[in-house]
């Protein structure tokens, strides 16, 4: 027989588009169209309905960037089509390969109700059935005009990210607004030759299947009437019965669909613009499960139904509806998805925190699984986070866009830091807006790392990123696919289903130990500074004011100021999205994040004070407020007290070639004449930190233009060219004094200016550097470089409750993968008996390498390891001003530093002290006598009662038992998760009074929540 398989594949291509898509309205009428602008920012639903409208036209311009149109459509059912389905087709302009990344609408009924979501997959709005002849019709559109940033080609710098720089052009025209009649006939052979076309084409060429479909879809082209297909769309499909009938193989893949709409909460579009997205979607979801009884829809990040039920309560009700009948499954358990590098450990932990609480007090759902699919990379603390929180699985998808090495498992149990494992799955399918098309599902099959094991994947269905959700086609689609010879097997199927599944099905599931690094997306660790210095300044202060309200409640009655701080909570929260933190938003974002971040700050600098005023009393003694969880300057960690200097007073004189040494009984610091630390001696050890030969905090530029992913990506190659910058306009003694000693030092380099100051303080075991910078680059890097004099094979980088060991060689291809990575707080390498600690109060985005010294007898040879902070990145897309203007960041050096003294330095850089003036000191409301074991929150309980709660873990990876004692009357101690319910994973509790005693695995987390007694002061 010839082979004429090419021949009916394309005329399948040609009449499906062509003649069949195009007769599923086979008749079509005009509507009436009107329009309103909305001046400036989203009016309220009653202004747009009321607003004066003007006659518009299709083919008409509307929308400048950003803006807001109301549209009214009004026309009437033709008398001849009365008995029909009559759907009304709105195109606003859409670009059918964008949906989610540009115009959309919601509809309206004439009285305010919304009805459904617009979008380019999306476009029809059904009239009641069956359509009554003569019966008029009038829907509102809230159309927003947000303009394509990411277009082709894509990563193009664009002034569109601004309101204040997009213009107002307008971006679209009118295309299509009319009542159509809908053949569903039609509609249904169009979805079975579509399904059966995407099976062909993943089908061998010399399987005998294809060739049953080819043939059965040749017949049924073969009765199709181009002309007339309506007519004889029955008899098509009767031809493509047979085929379609054919059963699944008995071992063919599981494929658990769950309809999805990954909403980025702010991405390229800015948070007010989400509110609305979430809404077009949710009504278009809620109205989709009314039509179709097998169909499942899940969504994440409480976030986002809270600002349904703010903003949309019609809506809102209509999910709590679809919720309580299983069928909307809120999933995830977090406030946003956010990134999970960067947050610190106590934000992390308040993600599942709040997320579960809100699904819980809204709906009585509790999550067992993190809900991740685009977060970029997982801090190997994270694990026991889950675990925590109540949870047990985790999903995401984005590690299968490593460019480097193809992660081994999609189905694994993901071993954490302190030794929990959760049971993992990536979606073999490799996306979380799939379409259930023929190569995504066969991609899925072929791609399950874990076949002859396990047999379920699961796919996260529908478009998202910037929402739309799963459509009546994606539907139609998985009925189709239930069971379909040639074809993995779909079904609709909650999240927790799946799980329980997929783990019964594969108890042996292979283990992954440590973070799960995202070979990819390396420059969000770096990107727009100030975003990631408002992050950590906010997590810092939530600290303090919480510890500081609870002691000023207990001690003395004042009100704790819950209602404020869960806010506050909440903002900083969502400001950790995986595209906010990560600094891979438009400009809008950014800008208003920055203004978010001073306002929080602001907040919680007057509940700190408060709080203070109340503890200190009246008096005008100075008194020191740590914050810190460790002791310093003898004042105890949580404690209000005198300080106390101790150490020898802090020597300063000129260097023998230029430049200054500063010297106090623990370090000499030797910084030459370009303003360098050619010399950090420990007094102590008698041991020099920097490399021989070498010079540290030396500020190093590279060109930075990665090959697509701007803002997220920097590309290995950067490390090619480098410039050290080593001019100084200015190395000066700023201040020289017992307490401390400083010297400034004034760099200019390109269109930009840094200023240091370095200073060693009287006492202390660590160079303060002081950086600001002027920065006015663009596609540049900039680091901050220590080549240290220290043989180490691996280093330790700070993650939430406590750190991981990375390699500093790259004898594999995943070590050297990891040319950037994310540290918290501190870096720490080190020899068995002495090390080094890098420790920052805003950087997370660091690199660590080692080379080797060749030198002669002379004692220069060895081995060098440079650890380099990342300071500031110029990336152009998707904001083409990232990160210009001033910027700060402190880190300090830190010579001779063991883990602990890592723990400790990076707290006491991030919470410095307090100076008050008040009448007497006031003791901690609670201390451990263990400095390895680390308190990282303080606060009363969440539920009102007056309880105080702490978080507390073992910081150093090893074992600790440590005894808590409380300033106050204790009556009872209970371990319980992060949600401050009681628990029997915690340690055994030993109370004696008002002390608790434990032992702590490493790195274990202990959340303890602690009853007072009944004489003791108000709660407030």
């Amino acid at each position: 027989m010839h082979d004429d398989r090419a021949l009916v594949e394309a005329r399948l291509k040609r009449v499906l588009n062509e003649r069949i898509r195009p007769a599923v309205y086979p008749e079509s009428v005009p509507l009436e169209v009107a329009a309103w602008v909305a001046p400036g920012e989203p009016v309220s639903v009653t202004e747009g309905l009321g607003a004066a409208h003007t006659p518009v036209a299709v083919g008409d311009a509307w929308g400048a960037p950003w803006a807001t149109t109301w549209f009214r459509v009004r026309g009437a059912v033709p008398e001849a089509w009365a008995g029909r389905t009559v759907e009304a087709v709105l195109d606003l302009g859409f670009d059918e390969r964008m949906p989610g990344f540009q115009c959309e609408a919601l509809v309206y009924l004439p009285d305010g109700t919304p009805v459904k979501g617009l979008n380019p997959r999306n476009q029809w709005v059904r009239v009641g059935e069956p359509a009554r002849g003569g019966e008029r019709v009038e829907w509102h559109l809230e159309a927003a005009s947000n303009p394509v940033i990411l277009d082709v080609p894509p990563f193009q710098p664009t002034a569109l990210g601004d309101p204040e720089t997009a213009g107002s052009a307008p971006l679209y025209r009118l295309a299509r607004m009319d009542l159509a009649v809908f053949d569903a006939e039609v509609w249904e052979l169009a979805l079975d030759l579509e399904v059966l076309g995407e099976l062909m084409a993943e089908l061998p060429v010399d399987a005998p299947r294809r060739w049953e479909v080819l043939r059965a879809v040749g017949r049924a082209l073969d009765a199709v009437d181009l002309q007339d297909v309506g007519a004889t769309a029955s008899e098509a499909r009767r031809h493509l019965r047979e085929v379609l009938a054919a059963p699944a193989q008995a071992s063919a893949h599981r494929i658990s669909a769950v309809g999805h709409a990954h909403i980025d909460s702010a991405w390229l579009w800015p948070l007010r613009e989400t509110v609305r997205k979430v809404a077009r979607t949710t009504a278009n979801m809620t109205a989709l499960l009314a039509d179709e009884p097998e169909f499942i829809y899940t969504m994440s990040q409480a976030q986002q139904y809270a600002w349904l039920k703010e903003h949309r309560p019609e809506v809102y009700a209509k999910v709590k509806r679809a919720v309580a009948e299983g069928r909307f499954v809120p999933a995830g358990g977090m406030w946003v998805e956010s990134d999970t590098n960067m947050p610190g450990s106590e934000a992390m932990a308040r993600q599942f925190v709040y997320g579960k609480r809100f699904f819980l007090e809204e709906f009585g759902v509790e999550n067992d699984e993190a809900w991740l699919p685009d977060t970029f990379g997982f801090a190997a603390g994270l694990p026991q986070i889950i675990k925590a929180a109540g949870a047990k699985w985790l999903l995401t998808q984005k590690i299968s866009w490593s460019q480097v090495n193809s992660f081994p498992h999609h189905t694994f149990r993901w071993e954490g830091i302190d030794g929990t494992r959760i049971f993992t799955h990536f979606p073999p399918v490799d996306t979380y807006n799939c379409q259930l098309s023929g190569a995504e599902l066969a991609h899925a099959a072929r791609n399950f790392k874990e076949k002859g094991t396990a047999r379920h994947s699961l796919a996260p269905t529908g478009w998202g990123d910037g929402g739309g959700g799963t459509t009546r086609e994606m539907v139609a689609k998985a009925r189709r696919l239930r069971s379909l010879e040639g074809s993995p097997v779909v079904r609709w199927e909650k999240p927790a289903d799946f799980f329980a599944r997929a783990e019964a099905e594969h108890p042996a599931a292979p283990v992954w130990v440590g973070e799960l690094y995202l070979e990819l997306h390396r420059g969000t660790l770096t990107s727009q500074a100030r975003t990631k210095r408002g992050n950590r300044r906010s997590e810092h202060l939530l600290r303090e004011a919480e510890l500081w309200s609870a002691t000023a409640a207990v001690t003395t009655g004042l009100p704790y100021p819950h209602e404020e701080l869960d806010r506050i909570w909440k903002t900083v929260l969502l400001h950790q999205f995986h595209d906010i933190l990560p600094g891979s938003s438009i400009a809008w974002v950014h800008r208003e994040a920055e203004r978010t971040y001073a306002a929080v700050a602001a907040e919680l600098e007057e509940l700190i004070a408060a709080a203070l005023t109340a503890l200190a009393g009246c008096g005008e003694g100075p008194l020191v407020a740590n914050s810190a969880p460790h002791a310093r300057g003898g004042v105890p960690a949580g404690a209000l007290a005198a300080a106390v200097v101790e150490g020898a007073p802090v020597g300063a004189g000129p260097r023998p070639g230029g430049g200054f040494v500063l010297r106090n009984d623990l370090l000499r610091i030797e910084i030459d004449g370009r303003g360098l630390v050619v010399s950090a001696y420990d007094e102590t050890a008698g041991r020099e930190a920097v490399a021989p030969g070498a010079a540290a905090n030396l500020l190093q530029l590279h060109p930075d233009f990665p090959n697509m992913w701007d803002a997220w990506d920097v590309d290995a190659f950067y490390r090619e060219v480098v410039t050290d910058l080593t001019d100084a306009d200015e190395v000066a003694l700023a201040e020289s004094s017992p307490r401390a000693a400083t010297v400034r030092v004034v760099r200019r380099f390109g269109a930009s200016r840094v200023v240091q100051t370095l200073t060693l303080a009287r006492g202390q075991r660590r160079l303060d550097i002081d950086t600001e910078v002027d920065w006015h680059e663009t596609e540049k890097f900039l680091k901050a470089a220590f080549p240290l004099d220290l043989h180490a094979e691996r280093y330790a980088a700070e993650t939430q409750f406590g750190h991981l060991y990375r390699p500093t060689h790259t004898n594999t291809s995943w070590e050297a993968a990891k040319f950037e990575a994310c540290a918290h707080r501190f870096v720490h390498a080190a020899e068995p008996d002495w090390g080094v600690a890098l420790v920052n109060d805003a950087t997370y985005g660091h690199d660590v390498t080692r080379t080797v010294r060749e030198g002669t007898a002379g004692g220069e040879r060895g081995t060098t390891t440079t650890v380099r902070l990342s300071l500031l990145r110029a990336p152009r897309f998707p904001d083409p001003e990232t990160d210009q203007g001033s910027h700060r960041f402190r880190y300090a050096l830190v010579p001779g530093a063991t883990l602990g003294d890592a723990v400790r330095e990076g707290h006491w850089i991030n919470l410095p002290e307090r100076v008050v003036t008040g009448s007497g000191a006031v003791p901690p409301l609670v201390a451990v006598d263990d400095d390895a074991v680390v308190v990282t929150a303080v606060k009363l309980a969440d539920d009102r009662s007056g309880d105080v709660v702490v978080r507390l873990h073992e910081s150093r990876g090893g074992r600790a038992r440590t005894t808590l004692t409380t300033g106050f009357a204790l009556a009872g101690a209970v371990a319980t998760d992060l949600l401050e319910r009681p628990t029997e994973d915690g340690p055994a509790l030993e109370r004696e009074g008002d002390a608790v005693t434990m032992a702590l695995r490493p790195f274990q987390i202990v959340t303890l929540r602690l009853r007072r007694a009944a004489d003791g002061h108000p709660t407030g």
